[in-house]
């Protein structure tokens, strides 16, 4: 059980008051099914329903009212009827029966002593559709590939789990995580391959998976378009993601490809509704609330960093230094960053920001900006003298909050920095393996 936060949140969603029935969202392959096999070991009974299998789906086909469904539920699966939250139901592959999806909303009204969770490897496709959700009767958690600390976990090195809410930290134990988190950069966090990297610590063992999972990506796109063209642009876009992540990107021209800016708009909206990818617009102004501009280009944040360092051969380049800026001019790295600060949410509306500064006497990017505790931090991601921060530095000459993070390949740190005459900032110097933790409450920088 190495997803433990996942397992943290599930354990939260089942104690609350007026708990609704659960919908675990996220990308194929991301172990929706498999955390909830595990954690279900919590529970005395565990009724498990696969709606592609036809007995399974039969009792939601026949329904005619939610005590007979019940019933046939628990004599479907053998097991005595059970409530007082002492049974766990887990109806997998929702998305085969629209009637299982309206029907969630009874069992948050007549049985709400069930805890029940739905899941589907292709529940985002339906999403914008006809389909009736039961709004208001369900609840949503975003399952995402696993965090450096989850994969900390899987690799046997909990002692090194602590140390992650500590800093400074002693110069051996710095080195440790830099080394761990450099693997984590190379085979990133997608719990197959994750589970068997801890296995054999061997990458080259690695290879069919990852082809497996592109490929799986790849043979999806027919469920997820809506005609045989469409098909076409998606999986290109796909391939094209895959060699731009990471990076800012326009619509017309977009892989250097013939496709149009509105099909390839519609092809990466359609691969974002399915939480393969992110289209990352920027913020213009270093306040809050987020005003992301959807007229300025986005940037791709593809769903896990391991699958691009090996789709883009990086990852010898990866193993052979610990200066991972220095690789794909600094992108993997940086993107990793952006996935880490993902997982510090569960919430399906988590998502990434950035801003930038484009007038024609000067422009300027900052890799990220995070809300924490109502307030706006900036976040870059970038080793070396600190008077290359320029953006950071037009960043902060009108920012409320006079301190800032920068990940980078040293040790944790803080300064004071000045600004060419204008008010000096506060800028403090994370290593890359504490990103995930900037939404833990024990970190105090505010």
């Amino acid at each position: 059980m190495f997803q433990r936060d996942v397992y943290n949140s599930l354990e939260n969603w089942k104690n609350s008051d007026g708990r609704k029935p659960l919908l675990l969202r996220g990308a194929r392959q991301v172990g929706k099914t498999t955390v909830v096999n595990d954690w279900s070991k919590t529970f005395k009974q565990y009724i498990y329903l696969n709606l592609e299998i036809l007995e399974d789906v039969s009792p939601f086909e026949n329904f005619t009212n939610m005590e007979n469904l019940i019933k046939e539920i628990f004599f479907l699966k053998k097991q005595q009827i059970q409530l007082k939250s002492e049974t766990l139901l887990f109806i997998d592959e929702i998305q085969e029966s629209e009637r299982a999806i309206g029907l969630l909303r009874y069992f948050y009204e007549q049985y709400p002593e069930i805890p029940v969770i739905a899941a589907g490897s292709l529940l985002e496709s339906l999403f914008d559709t006809h389909t009736s959700f039961p709004v208001g009767r369900v609840e949503y958690m975003a399952v995402k590939p696993c965090s450096f600390k989850e994969f900390l976990g899987a690799i046997g090195e909990e002692r090194l789990q602590e140390f992650l809410k500590i800093a400074p930290l002693p110069n051996y134990v710095h080195e440790e995580l830099v080394k761990h988190f450099r693997t984590f950069a190379i085979i990133g966090g997608m719990p197959e391959i994750v589970k068997k990297y801890a296995e054999k610590r061997d990458f080259t063992v690695l290879k069919p998976r990852f082809d497996s999972l592109i490929q799986g990506y790849l043979d999806d796109v027919e469920k997820y378009a809506s005609s045989e063209a469409q098909a076409r642009v998606i999986r290109y876009c796909i391939e094209n993601v895959l060699l731009n992540a990471g990076k800012r990107i326009t619509f017309e021209g977009f892989g250097k490809g013939k496709y149009r800016s509105r099909e390839i708009g519609e092809a990466l909206r359609v691969l974002e509704k399915a939480m393969l990818i992110q289209l990352v617009y920027p913020q213009l102004k270093n306040t809050l609330p987020f005003e992301q501009d959807s007229r300025k280009s986005p940037r791709l944040q593809f769903l896990d960093t391991g699958i691009l360092s090996y789709y883009n051969g990086l990852q010898l380049k990866l193993l052979g230094t610990n200066q991972l800026d220095s690789v794909y001019e600094g992108l993997i790295v940086e993107h990793l960053v952006g996935q880490e600060i993902l997982t510090t949410s569960k919430s399906i509306l988590h998502k990434l920001h950035f801003w930038v500064r484009e007038k024609s006497d000067t422009s300027a990017e900052v890799d990220y900006i995070f809300e924490r505790n109502g307030t706006l931090w900036p976040v870059e991601v970038k080793s070396g003298a600190v008077g290359k921060l320029r953006s950071l530095f037009q960043y902060m000459k009108t920012a409320e909050n006079r301190k800032a993070i920068r990940f980078y390949n040293g040790p944790y740190s803080e300064q004071t920095v000045e600004m060419f005459g204008d008010a000096p900032f506060e800028l403090i110097n994370l290593p890359w393996y504490l990103a995930g933790s900037l939404g833990n409450e024990f970190w105090e920088f505010d």
